[in-house]
């Protein structure tokens, strides 16, 4: 065992701290070091807000990233759909270890799936995203906004609050929560946030130490291309990560299949365009997500996401 010890920055929630746990045994079993979870609280741990009102999801990083540019940890690890999409002075994307599944799941009471909940059921999510594209796809259903831990949420749906959550597959996978999903949501249903099931790993621009090589060892370049893509999207949209805006890419015999959508927040309208193009590195990739967006924005997607 080496003596060296890796100090990961990471919320302290449950979440947190499995997905950071993940990459903490994943570097572990490559350079045999010890691992030390440094736990940060952040602004959206303390604000019980909804997102949209207190900064969405990026008040869950700027905490987190300070510690990191202090030097009180090594490196930081966050859902990667949280980070704000303009780039962070002296922190760099270290690594995008290999994907969850970015589906969204239901979680319903009696086991139902969207399309069985009764007529005027109640759904809850703290997602404008996953919001809109309930109502588009039933304009009947009650939609809560809801905030809290998966555990929270899904104790909602148990105790009768709501007849069903909507979560992340990925979040449940990393929990062992996986039995409480009655029905994972095909793209054709509701498309994933950009980088949603990704982790992104940042550490300090131009660092050398002894874990980088173990962090580029641990990078899906695949993964990673198809997270910066469809983050691009939300550049080129220039909208927020808490913004009704969809993305999916996969990679394909070394092409890039991106696919998008806009919604409006009442699922009144909704904008889809696809794109492809040769899997590269993150300028590559995050081009293709701004072209995406462009022609988004040519079929109206401005008019759809409001002011």
């Amino acid at each position: 065992m080496s003596d060296l010890a890796l100090r990961i920055g990471t919320r302290g929630s449950a979440l947190a701290l499995a997905q950071s746990g993940r990459v903490g045994d994943a570097v572990a079993a490559l350079t045999g070091c010890a691992v030390e979870l440094v736990r940060i609280r952040t602004e959206g741990d303390v604000n019980r807000g909804p997102l949209a009102t207190i900064g969405g999801t990026g008040v869950f990083v700027t905490a987190v990233r300070a510690a990191l540019l202090a030097g009180e940890v090594d490196i930081v690890v966050h859902s990667f759909k949280d980070l704000p999409t303009a780039p962070a002075e002296g922190i760099a994307l270290a690594a995008v270890p290999l994907r969850e599944d970015p589906a969204d799941a239901l979680c319903a009471r009696d086991g139902l799936t969207l399309d069985a909940l009764p007529r005027g059921a109640s759904v809850g999510t703290g997602s404008p995203r996953r919001a809109a594209q309930l109502r588009a796809r039933r304009p009947d259903l009650t939609v809560h906004s809801i905030r809290g831990n998966v555990d929270t949420r899904l104790g909602l749906a148990h105790n009768g609050t709501v007849d069903a959550v909507v979560l992340a597959s990925a979040g449940l996978a990393r929990l062992g929560r996986s039995d409480a999903i009655t029905e994972r949501f095909g793209a054709d249903v509701m498309l994933p946030a950009p980088a949603q099931g990704a982790l992104a790993v940042e550490g300090r621009l131009g660092e050398t130490a002894w874990y980088i090589d173990a962090l580029h060892r641990i990078d899906d370049v695949a993964g990673r291309a198809a997270a910066v893509a469809e983050r691009g999207v939300l550049v080129g949209l220039e909208a927020g990560c808490s913004a009704p805006v969809a993305a999916l890419g996969t990679v394909s015999e070394g092409i890039l299949n991106l696919r998008a959508r806009v919604v409006a927040v009442d699922g009144s309208a909704q904008l889809d365009a696809t794109a492809t193009g040769r899997l590269g590195g993150d300028v590559e990739a995050a081009d293709l997500g701004r072209r995406l967006a462009a022609e988004l924005l040519g079929l109206g997607a401005a008019g759809i996401l409001g002011p």
